[in-house]
């Protein structure tokens, strides 16, 4: 759908990929800041309420070729159609469905294009079939490269994510092993209490051991990650992209 002017329309476009980029990154754990993602995820959220419909005049007098083209520039199925027609049909009205396909046609050009390939993966884009015959086989083999880019960038952000977390979780224990110490010297603890502030001070202590454990091999993992992404991108870089 689209809203009044050519501006708005990119901008939400954009919010679209941005959000499924983002939520998908976000589901996976390769976010590793998830109060910034939160926040990307609400502004695409808000990106797609600003366009949630058209008015009867934009169904009447806009460019079906032009709306066409951006769809196909941004590799959409002819299904995305239907969603214009949905929005213009409230108004009685039917978009040109031939304007737009010839239009969509020529975007589906622009987008079947090698470099828009290698982006399109490497922002973690889904490829819906859509390329020509004649220019799917150069389009596939970059959009491959891209897609194996964006899954070593999302090792090396996972296991970020991973450190980052455990380091949180290894903090919280030392300020709970602080409180636990002061509670069990304090007079008006019991000992009941006591025996019981014991058992959690070992708890805490072992389970700070396997933290201390895990952060050390996901270190070696985020190494391991991050040479295997400098050598592809090196190699990608001698093939032009």
């Amino acid at each position: 759908m689209r809203c009044r002017a050519h501006f708005q329309r990119r901008f939400s476009l954009a919010g679209v990929s941005l959000l499924h980029t983002l939520i998908a990154m976000y589901l996976k754990g390769y976010v590793m800041n998830r109060s910034v993602s939160g926040i990307m995820i609400s502004l695409g959220l808000l990106l797609l309420g600003g366009c949630a419909s058209m008015s009867a005049d934009e169904c009447a007098t806009s460019d079906w070729s032009a709306i066409g083209f951006e769809d196909g520039s941004r590799g959409y199925t002819s299904d995305h159609f239907g969603n214009h027609r949905k929005a213009c049909a409230k108004h009685g009205i039917t978009p040109d469905f031939q304007a737009y396909q010839q239009g969509r046609t020529d975007g589906l050009v622009e987008f079947c294009q090698p470099s828009r390939g290698y982006n399109f993966g490497a922002a973690g884009g889904h490829y819906n079939g859509v390329c020509a015959i004649d220019l799917e086989p150069d389009f596939l083999d970059a959009y491959l490269a891209g897609q194996q880019l964006f899954s070593l960038r999302a090792n090396v952000n996972s296991a970020n994510s991973q450190i980052y977390a455990k380091e949180r979780e290894l903090e919280d224990i030392e300020q709970t092993v602080v409180n636990a110490e002061a509670l069990l010297i304090a007079a008006e603890t019991t000992t009941e209490e006591r025996v019981l502030l014991l058992a959690d001070l070992k708890r805490l202590s072992e389970r700070t051991g396997e933290l201390e454990v895990e952060i050390e091999q996901l270190v070696a993992d985020r190494a391991r990650f991050q040479q295997n992404l400098q050598q592809y991108e090196q190699t990608v870089a001698a093939y032009g992209y």
